[in-house]
């Protein structure tokens, strides 16, 4: 049976001044999603997009075509230099809705298009991890529920799960991906 490798959407701010947190947690995410087997997408662009899309071409486990862009609009040349393959859309924040297909999603920071996606992902019942890292929605919205509609009866504590850390991000990942979408990292539902 063909298991596919996990897609993980990473979003974020596109904007971030020099030395920010959300820049260098969102690097060493994007090198422990591909450490732990994953594919990463973005928006393709600058700040979160960028740092996460550097840290997964840092990986030892990195292969052509780990690195994945959405773009919101039709330039190829609106990318950043570590994306392996950018697909332009045309539709503008629309694509956020199809970033948020993704086997998961994680937010790093991000202000109204992360909290869109987030928004999505949550409506396409797929698992969102939530980074404590401030400013930002991911940090307002770790640990919660984004609305009081049940998901799904047999996980009780679905929410943005939190994570502190990027090796805590994938290990939420790795034990609750399963349970959202059976088959992902060859486990079952449970």
């Amino acid at each position: 049976m063909f298991t596919p490798r996990p897609l993980i959407a990473v979003v974020g701010n596109n904007d971030l001044p020099e030395g920010d947190p959300r820049d260098s947690g969102a690097e060493a995410l994007g090198e422990a999603l591909v450490d732990a087997g994953c594919r990463v997408m973005s928006g393709g662009q600058s700040g979160v997009m960028a740092a996460v899309s550097r840290g997964a071409k840092r990986s030892v486990r990195y292969r052509e075509g780990d690195v994945l862009a959405l773009l919101p609009g039709m330039d190829h040349q609106d990318v950043n230099a570590d994306v392996d393959i950018a697909i332009p859309t045309g539709v503008g924040y629309a694509r956020n809705s199809i970033v948020a297909l993704s086997h998961a999603v994680i937010a790093v920071g991000g202000g109204a298009g992360t909290l869109s996606e987030m928004a999505y992902a949550w409506q396409y019942d797929r698992l969102l991890i939530a980074m404590q890292i401030s400013p930002g929605w991911s940090g307002r919205l770790a640990d919660e529920r984004l609305d009081e509609r049940v998901r799904f009866p047999g996980i009780p504590g679905d929410r943005a799960y939190a994570a502190a850390t990027a090796q805590e991000a994938v290990f939420i990942l790795q034990e609750q991906l399963p349970r959202y979408l059976p088959g992902v990292f060859g486990a079952s539902s449970g």
